[in-house]
């Protein structure tokens, strides 16, 4: 299936013709097959899908954490397709901030420190980052926890710094996998209330990966990935 949408101008990421395939002793397992898709700025879209449908996969792929083996993929209307490993990474630090279903804190840093992690990979600390790191861990509820270990933090807390740190870059595009899959019912729903007033309020473009139907139904678009494609 392919996604359209009208205006190319607003296209903030586009795959046309995406395949991955991974080896194994009885010949390569396709994961995605022939994947088109298209995102526009400021747009939510969910993805579902059964265990092993390629919805991980995809998001990696996506991001250029892995590499398709066929297909073309495009951020911003650029190319980045065929572009080496370390240039996708040193690009994807200010385009895309990741939300996981298993936080990937770092245990030795408090959850400004943690934050502000990725704008030092960025390279980008000064005053100013400082500033925004603490203001949005205001907004997600975590201004009172500032210094206190991400060891300490509950499940809850933890995926609120991840939101957090996501966002500390000010990335056009997050992608989001499972972020509500280590939490209870409550707290899944209060992190997912808070991760979608944060991409509209800061106009960003949202990937959302998550088998609650409940919280797929909030973005403004629904996929459903089967065995590697759309359907």
């Amino acid at each position: 299936m392919h996604c359209v949408v009208n205006n190319s101008n607003d296209i903030i990421l586009e795959a046309k013709q995406l395949g991955k395939s991974f080896p194994s002793p009885d010949g390569a397992i396709s994961v995605l097959n022939g994947i088109d898709f298209e995102l526009r700025r400021g747009e939510s879209v969910s993805i579902r899908g059964e265990s092993g449908s390629g919805k991980s996969t995809l998001l990696n792929v996506l991001s250029g954490l892995e590499t398709a083996n066929t297909g073309e993929l495009f951020w911003n209307g650029q190319k980045v397709s065929g572009r080496s490993l370390s240039w996708l990474a040193s690009q994807r630090t200010a385009y895309i901030g990741f939300v996981f279903q298993s936080y990937y804190l770092a245990p030795e840093l408090n959850a400004l420190e943690n934050v502000l992690l990725g704008a030092r990979i960025a390279g980008r600390i000064n005053s100013t980052v400082k500033d925004r790191a603490e203001a949005l861990l205001q907004r997600v509820g975590m201004g009172h926890r500032l210094r206190h270990s991400s060891t300490k933090l509950s499940g809850g807390e933890r995926q609120r710094v991840a939101v957090a740190r996501a966002l500390i870059n000010d990335p056009p595009l997050v992608l989001a996998d499972e972020p509500t899959g280590n939490l209870d019912e409550a707290t899944g729903l209060a992190v997912m209330d808070l991760l979608l007033e944060l991409a509209g309020e800061e106009a960003k473009s949202l990937v959302l990966v998550t088998h609650n139907p409940e919280f797929a139904k909030r973005t403004q678009r629904q996929l459903t990935l089967h065995l590697g494609q759309f359907s």
